[in-house]
């Protein structure tokens, strides 16, 4: 199939002081030459720790960013091409659902000015804008009765849905969804994860999903791009990745997620060391310094991101002895 999106040698820098007191300015590289390509009706989960160029990259897409280098191609378009004037009408296929539902809204603006607005931007809203809105507010679980209230009248998990709503409002093609549990209680990540699942199923979506919650991409994801230090490491189906990954820091993320179960403990293999300083990266690959597998050649020479098996893509100069993850379970009594 065509991919919908396709990002290629996407890269972003940013101008930082060496130090918290300010003195000469260094480059950031947050994101260093990343490629992948998004299917229609598909979910590629987007993961890695805090920092590695995540959020970064969803900004690139919607061009809330400017991307220093690289291609982003949408429906066979490439974006960086367009004029902010030409962009206006593909901002309705491109939408976001942001991390933080309660920053994310206009605190004087009621819900219903905050959804009729894109309406009114796009031109396409009909004679009746009320029951428009109405109906999507109805469609991530909400009341017209809420259509006059402001923000702070709500739950983080209601503040969430609007912003679902928001993002659903202009019938897109492409929902980015930048960690849109992360700022939410257990029970209702539960509730807003099946929502978004049961609306992708029901509207047709695509998803990019950004997160760092391995148990929640695993649930929604199609494909996982694994990240690290603004690089993808690794790229595959889900499943294949959960039991079988190919990368060093695939299998150590594995390796440190929680078992949900106080009578069992079994053996990891957790990196050591230091993460590097973005502003000095290390030379060769970037995990070298923590990596158990590494050898000179790592130091030496940074290892690109191949097709080291079908559909399975790793950046890793020893992926094949990259052990299997396995957990080696042993049962003790509760305590």
């Amino acid at each position: 199939m065509e991919p919908l999106l396709e990002v290629t040698n996407l890269s972003k820098s940013f101008s930082v002081s060496a130090t918290a007191f300010g003195g000469p300015k260094r480059r950031l590289q947050a994101v260093a030459g990343v490629s992948f390509a998004l299917y229609r009706g598909e979910t590629l989960g987007l993961v890695g720790e805090s920092g590695c160029g995540k959020s970064t990259i969803g900004k690139l897409i919607l061009r809330l960013l400017e991307a220093d280098g690289g291609e982003i191609r949408f429906a066979g378009q490439a974006l960086q091409t367009l004029s902010q004037r030409q962009m206006r009408p593909l901002r309705r296929e491109l939408q976001m659902i942001f991390q933080d539902p309660f920053s994310a809204l206009n605190p004087r603006m009621r819900i219903g000015q905050i959804l009729s607005e894109p309406l009114q931007i796009h031109r396409l809203g009909n004679s009746n804008l009320r029951t428009q809105v109405v109906d999507c507010l109805r469609t991530v679980g909400l009341d017209e009765e809420h259509y006059d209230r402001f923000p702070h009248e709500f739950s983080g998990g209601q503040r969430q849905r609007i912003g679902i709503a928001r993002a659903l409002i202009t019938r897109p093609q492409l929902i980015i969804a930048d960690e849109p549990v992360s700022a939410l209680d257990i029970s209702i990540q539960a509730q807003i994860i099946n929502l978004l699942c049961d609306l992708q199923r029901r509207l047709k979506l695509t998803y990019l999903f950004i997160g760092h919650d391995l148990a929640v991409v695993r649930h929604v994801s199609d494909r996982i791009a694994v990240m690290y230090f603004g690089k993808i490491v690794e790229l595959a189906a889900t499943e294949e990745l959960y039991t079988h990954p190919l990368h060093p820091y695939s299998e150590a993320l594995l390796n440190a997620a929680p078992i949900p179960d106080p009578r069992q403990r079994g053996k990891r293999r957790i990196l050591g060391g230091e993460i590097p300083s973005p502003i000095d990266p290390p030379s060769g690959c970037a995990l070298s310094p923590r990596c158990p597998y590494a050898r000179p050649l790592c130091v030496q020479v940074a290892p690109e991101l191949e097709e080291v098996m079908p559909g399975r893509w790793s950046a890793c100069h020893y992926s094949t002895e990259v052990g299997r993850f396995r957990r080696q379970d042993t049962t003790a009594p509760a305590d």
